[in-house]
């Protein structure tokens, strides 16, 4: 189950260097773990307990990948929501430094590293965004760092 915010949408106006965007939690199930690395990262430690426990996981261990849209959940449902939606301009760093297991709690935050307003869009400010996932231990399980296109409350006209 995941917490949802009663937050705001957000502009490209209403952010500021530092500022942080909360998640709520959501549980690790092990149907879900199972479903999405049997379609899409079928590795056997992501399969099967047996294999995890040989592995350097110590345990069958969530798919890095299910981890980032588990995290994708939590943002978009946090504090992480802006008018007309945020689109994603590129990935430049993701880490996955302990793995998740069947039963942690994740929860995210959001962190604003950079901004500036788009030159060819200026309709739209570009953000770079730092993400940390925790368990619930407060053990950090994902890091990413990514730009992203968000909408401005009021672009300037354009000059012809």
């Amino acid at each position: 189950m995941t917490e949802h915010f009663p937050a705001p949408e957000l502009s490209y106006e209403d952010l500021t260097i530092g500022r942080r965007l909360r998640t709520g939690t959501i549980e690790v199930r092990r149907e879900e773990m199972l479903a999405f690395a049997s379609r899409y990262d079928p590795q056997p430690f992501h399969l099967e307990e047996t294999a995890g426990q040989g592995s350097v996981f110590g345990g069958m261990s969530a798919s890095g990948w299910f981890t980032a849209a588990l995290t994708m959940r939590l943002m978009i449902l946090g504090e992480f929501k802006f008018r007309g939606g945020a689109v994603g301009l590129g990935v430049e760093a993701i880490r996955w430094p302990r793995p998740v297991h069947v039963g942690d709690r994740l929860t995210a935050e959001t962190e604003v590293a950079a901004m500036r307003v788009s030159e060819s869009r200026p309709a739209f400010g570009i953000v770079k965004f730092v993400t940390t996932t925790t368990n619930q231990r407060g053990e950090v399980v994902m890091t990413k760092t990514a730009n992203v296109l968000i909408p401005r409350r009021a672009a300037p006209p354009r000059s012809e």
